[in-house]
C-alpha cells in the first residue's frame, strides 16, 4: 500500500492520540506524587491503575472508529484506506 496524503493524515491522528495518552498519563502521575506524598515509581504505578481505562476507551473508540475505514467500505473507500490502516495498524500495535 502506498504512503499518500492520507496515510500522513492517519500518521498525524495516531501521533496525536499517543502523545495525548503520554501527556495525561505523566500529568496524573505528577499530580499523584504533590497530592499523596508518593514516590516517583509509586505514583507512575498509581497513575497507571488510575489512567487504564480512560486510555484503553480512546484507543477502542479509534480503532473502531477507522475500522470501516480501514476495510474501505463505501464509494470512494479505497483511496482513503491508507489512513484507515494507518490509524488501525498503530492502534493495534502492542507498542502504542
Amino acid at each position: 500500500m502506498e504512503l499518500d496524503i492520507y496515510a500522513f493524515v492517519g500518521v498525524i491522528m495516531l501521533v496525536g492520540l499517543v502523545k495525548k495518552n503520554g501527556i495525561m498519563m505523566v500529568d496524573t502521575a505528577l499530580e499523584l506524587a504533590r497530592n499523596r506524598n508518593l514516590g516517583p515509581e509509586d505514583a507512575i504505578y498509581e497513575a497507571c491503575k488510575e489512567r487504564f481505562r480512560p486510555i484503553m476507551m480512546t484507543t477502542l473508540a479509534a480503532l473502531l472508529g477507522t475500522l470501516p475505514i480501514a476495510v474501505g467500505i463505501g464509494a470512494g473507500g479505497e483511496s482513503r484506506m491508507p489512513m484507515g490502516v494507518a490509524v488501525v495498524g498503530g492502534c493495534s500495535s502492542p507498542s502504542s
